[in-house]
Formats: C-alpha cells, structure tokens, sequence
C-alpha cells in the first residue's frame, strides 16, 4: 500500500461527528436557536437548552419522515406533528418520545383516528373512519384494539354493542334507518378449515362469532350491559318500572364521513350480522381490520456533533 492510498484510508476512516451552528452558553454547550446535522445525515433546527433539544423544533429523518413540535430534554413532549415515510401523519400530545393524550392519525390507506392515545396506542374513547366505506367505529379502545361498549356506523345503519379484541362479541342491536332495530348477540363459534388432499397438518380452529337474532322491535334505549329486571312490585306500592343501567345509545359524534383502516363490514373475524337486512355486508373481520400498526418513528439518535 502506497503512502498516499495510507493517508487517504486514514482519512476515510475519520468518524463523522456531525455539525452545529448556533447560540451556546457560557459552558460551551448549545442553548438557544440553532441548526444540527447529525453523523447519520438527519438534521434538527430549533431550541437547545444545555445541550439538548428544548422546546420548539422540527426534525428530519434522512428516510423522509419528520417531526414538528415540542421537545424536553431531548423527547418529543407536547404538542407535534409526525410525517411518516408512508404518507401516514401523526398530529397531537406527545409525552416522553410517545403519542399520548389527544390525537388524529391518518393513515395511508385513508383511514383516520381521533381520541385519545396511551403509551404510543389508541387507548380510551375514540373514533375510528373507514375510507372505503365511510363507516365508522365509536367507542373505547384498549392497547390499540376496540375494546367494550361501541358503535359501528353504516350509511343506512348502525350497530351498537359490545367488542372484544377488535371483534364483535355479547349482546347488542341492529339499528335501521326505517325504524326499527333488531336485537341478538354475538356468540363465539368455530369454523374448521377443510382438510386438503395429502395435508398433514391437521384442521386449524378458526375462532369466529356468529350474529343469534331474538327479537326486531321499535327504537329502545340500549345498554352496552344485561339488563336486570326489578322484583315485582308489592301491593301497595308503586311499581317500579325503571330498568337497571339502561342509557342512551351512544350518539353520532358527526355524520359518517369517509377515511378509515379497512371496509368496515360485519363479518370479519368470522362474525355474520342479520339476515334481513342487506345493509349490513360481510367483511374479511367481524369489524373492519384496523392497521396492524401505526408508523413507528425511529427514536431522535443523540447528537455527537463537534462543538
């Protein structure tokens, strides 16, 4: 190896420590505005305070996402869009480098999320659009899945009843637009895959829900729980005719609009809604499938830059 091919090894082997132009305090360290351009190529421009990021700034991946927000102490916390690299975008509350708090997503496929968010997931009320379809999911979320009392919304119907794990599960009621609603439940099932020719494996269990239709009645008040019965009254006294825990179906937040993770049709995870009605279509889920995930932003790498 010749001496000048030594030099320009040592030189190509020479560590990026990125670069900084901005304010600094009386120890050297950045504090007030400035620009950073980080070893792996992202940058930041914004508010520094002893050395970390601090208050408002805007981030850019060198993979094309980019935040735009509040920081302390390094972590996105507070206020702040994300733009994802798939054309998803994240606007809301932020705590320690984690969606959380109130906040709209909107999702690639169109889909769209507005509520409340835990720990990077949907958690707590929200509600939840379909772009295909227009339909919309309003209820409670539990680490990122429909979770208890909720209500799907269709075009000319709705659904209100309980869900587990993204699925319909329990008690609950169609609602049509003609005025009338028909109740049931949904039931947990099986469905056994069809064995194939020479297929060693054996049939896989597929657990599915199925719609069981009591009863089609004039519009009633619904609670997402059972409904107990008062004792019969005693002679003499009035009788009570109050039903224990009823309430007011949860109403429309706003009309069915557009935008959501997939065709929201009765009937994925296997669950098959009423027969007497062709408004409710069945889909690959008993609720419509949601993303598996929302974009994972890559945490902001430390900045080793120079001083």
């Amino acid at each position: 190896m010749s001496e000048l091919d030594s030099e320009e090894f040592e030189e190509e082997a020479e560590p990026d420590l990125g670069e900084y132009e901005g304010e600094r305090n009386e120890a050297g360290e950045r504090h007030g505005s400035g620009k950073a351009r980080l070893p792996n190529g992202d940058t930041y421009e914004g508010q520094y305070e002893r050395g970390k990021r601090h208050g408002q700034g805007t981030y850019r991946f060198r993979n094309g996402a980019r935040y735009s927000g509040e920081y302390s102490q390094n972590l996105k916390h507070g206020a702040g869009t994300f733009s994802y690299p798939d054309g998803s975008k994240y606007e809301g509350d932020w705590v320690d480098d984690q969606r959380q708090g109130q906040g709209v997503y909107a999702y690639a496929n169109g889909d769209t999320y507005s509520g409340d968010w835990f720990a990077h997931q949907r958690h707590g009320q929200g509600v939840y659009t379909y772009a295909d379809t227009g339909s919309k999911y309003i209820g409670t979320w539990v680490n990122g899945k429909q979770e208890g009392a909720g209500e799907l919304v269709h075009l000319n119907h709705r659904y209100l009843g309980k869900f587990t794990s993204n699925s319909l599960l329990g008690p609950g009621k169609y609602v049509f637009d003609t005025g009338c609603e028909q109740h049931g439940a949904y039931v947990q099932a099986e469905q056994e895959k069809e064995d194939e020719e020479d297929e060693e494996e054996e049939p896989l269990a597929v657990p599915v829900t199925k719609w069981n239709a009591d009863k089609i009645t004039n519009l009633t008040l619904w609670s997402p729980t059972e409904v107990v019965q008062p004792p019969a009254p005693v002679v003499g006294e009035p009788a009570a005719a109050d039903e224990t825990g009823s309430q007011m179906a949860p109403a429309e937040a706003v009309a069915p609009a557009p935008g959501s993770e997939a065709e929201l049709t009765v009937g994925s995870s296997g669950a098959s809604g009423p027969t007497a009605s062709n408004a409710v279509s069945e889909g690959p889920e008993a609720a419509p499938a949601l993303p598996e995930s929302e974009g994972a932003d890559t945490g902001d790498p430390a900045e080793d830059a120079d001083n």
